[in-house]
């Protein structure tokens, strides 16, 4: 069953992904896929995701508490106040990626974000979130898309309103990681699991 479920060393099965290191079985297990609510805990999905464009996501992975330290936890108001001082000081930073564009469009979105309402980034991003009951599991890595004409609306609804470096397939990456669907395949014993 080729790019199926995987059995783990304890001998549970997994989405093959999630076996290659003990980062990514421990984030597949706990994390991926599971709902994701509240402005801040989305704005950093999404600057993490934009930053991971391009990347493994086991780079991000592995430097997320470096990039909490350097963006204020990701704190929407905190990052909208960043100043060019504190774009050199990212710039220098080695605990993340280090992407005058990434870093830019990170800055920009937390000034776009901090003009809207509480809860507006959490209700816009989950109104895009398809139906299960039209999702059927996937059974191998080769039925799970890289975007879906909900991630492309998403994205353009986001650019619309001025936000940066959030594509289609940024999007659907968003959209799996923060359980607006389930990608788990159907075997694999995270599958619909909530946290």
């Amino acid at each position: 069953m080729s790019g199926g479920a995987e059995a783990a060393a304890d001998g549970g099965l997994r989405c093959p992904w999630g076996l290659s290191t003990e980062d990514y079985l421990a984030y597949h297990d706990t994390e991926w896929g599971r709902p994701v609510h509240g402005d801040d805990a989305l704005f950093e999905r999404l600057c993490l995701e934009a930053f991971q464009s391009g990347l493994s996501w086991l780079t991000i992975l592995r430097r997320r508490e470096g990039f909490r330290e350097a963006f204020a936890g990701f704190s929407i108001p905190a990052v909208a106040k960043f100043t060019d001082a504190d774009r050199e000081r990212l710039l220098a930073d080695v605990g993340i990626i280090r992407n005058r564009a990434k870093i830019d469009a990170t800055m920009a979105n937390a000034k776009v974000l901090a003009g809207w309402r509480s809860g507006e980034l959490d209700e816009l991003i989950w109104s895009y979130a398809p139906d299960p009951a039209t999702r059927p599991a996937p059974r191998t890595l080769g039925d799970v898309p890289a975007v879906t004409a909900e991630s492309t609306a998403l994205s353009k609804d986001l650019k619309k309103r001025g936000l940066r470096f959030i594509g289609p397939t940024t999007a659907y990456a968003l959209m799996q990681a923060c359980g607006l669907v389930d990608d788990h395949l159907a075997d694999c014993v995270a599958r619909g699991t909530e946290a």
